[in-house]
C-alpha cells in the first residue's frame, strides 16, 4: 500500500506548485518603460489641451481697465453671496452669454474659447483690451479596476496624463495589466476605446496619454489577480481531482 501513498503525495506536490505559478506576477509584467535606455532623452512637443464638449459646465470671468464695464458679464446667483454663474454647454454646442447671446464653444480648447470671447468684445466695441477667465469645472476622470484607489477623480487644471491620473488613484496594485490599460472616451455621443502599454515609453506619443474631461479608465487584472480571485474554486477542484485519483489507485491496487 505505499505505492498509492507515494503517488498521492507526489501528485498534491505538484498540484500545489503548479497553482504556486499560476498565481505568481514576473518582474516583465510590472516593470513600467522597460524599453527606455539609461540617460535616453525625449523631447516633449506635445500641445495637447482638452476641448470643449456638449454638457460641459464652464465659469467664465472677464474684466477690464473699468471694472464697471465688465459687470453686466460677470452675473451673480441670485442670494449666492457673489458666487457666479456658470455655463452649460447645450447640444448644440452653445452657451447663452449675457449681452453677446449664443456663444458656440463646441471643439474648442479653452485658449481658443478665450480668444473667440475677445474678439467679440473688441469688435462689437464693448470692451477694450478684456482679460478673459475661463475654466472647465466639470473636468474629471474615473479610474476603475485593478487599480489601490478606484474612483472618479477632479482633474484642477486644463489637462492632465494617464500617469498622473494612475497616480492619483494610488497607483496600479500588483494585480493590474500594466500592458493592455483600456481609455473610453466620449465626445459628444460618439465613444472611443483606446488601449495604452505602460511598459513601452512609446505610451507617450499614444492620443490618450493626455486624458480628458469625462475619460474612463480601466485597468484589467493579471493572472495573478485572477488566479487568487479563483483560488477557492481552484482547491475545490484540486481536493477532488485527488480524491478521484486516490480512488482510481486503489482499484487498481485491488485488481492486481
Amino acid at each position: 500500500m505505499n505505492t498509492p501513498k507515494l503517488i498521492f503525495k507526489q501528485f498534491v506536490l505538484i498540484s500545489i506548485i503548479t497553482l504556486f505559478l499560476s498565481s505568481c506576477v514576473t518582474k516583465k509584467e510590472v516593470v513600467y518603460f522597460q524599453n527606455a535606455k539609461d540617460f535616453e532623452t525625449i523631447v516633449d512637443t506635445d500641445t495637447f489641451s482638452a476641448k470643449l464638449k456638449v454638457g460641459d459646465i464652464v465659469s467664465i470671468f472677464v474684466s477690464t481697465f473699468v471694472p464697471e464695464a465688465a459687470r453686466p458679464y460677470n452675473l451673480v446667483v441670485e442670494g449666492g453671496q457673489g458666487q457666479m454663474i456658470d455655463y452649460l454647454i447645450d447640444v448644440e454646442g452653445n452657451i447663452d452669454f449675457p449681452v453677446l447671446g449664443k456663444v458656440k464653444l463646441l471643439g474648442l480648447t479653452v485658449e481658443e474659447a478665450k480668444n473667440l470671447f475677445k474678439k467679440k468684445f473688441e469688435e462689437g466695441q464693448l470692451l477694450k483690451d478684456p482679460v478673459i477667465i475661463i475654466r472647465i469645472l466639470n473636468f474629471r476622470v474615473t479610474i476603475a479596476g485593478a487599480v489601490n484607489a478606484p474612483g472618479v477623480y477632479q482633474v484642477t487644471g486644463e489637462r492632465v496624463s494617464i500617469l498622473e491620473a494612475l497616480g492619483m488613484a494610488g497607483d496600479l496594485s500588483i494585480q493590474g495589466r500594466r500592458d493592455n490599460i483600456l481609455v473610453v472616451r466620449d465626445f459628444n455621443g460618439v465613444k472611443t476605446y483606446s488601449r495604452i502599454d505602460l511598459t513601452n515609453k512609446e505610451v507617450f506619443n499614444s492620443p490618450v496619454y493626455y486624458l480628458t474631461q469625462n475619460d474612463y479608465v480601466y485597468v484589467e487584472p493579471n493572472n495573478s489577480s485572477i488566479s487568487t480571485a479563483s483560488g477557492d474554486s481552484r482547491i475545490t477542484n484540486l481536493i477532488g481531482i485527488t480524491s478521484s485519483l486516490i480512488g482510481l489507485v486503489l482499484i487498481f491496487v485491488s485488481v492486481n
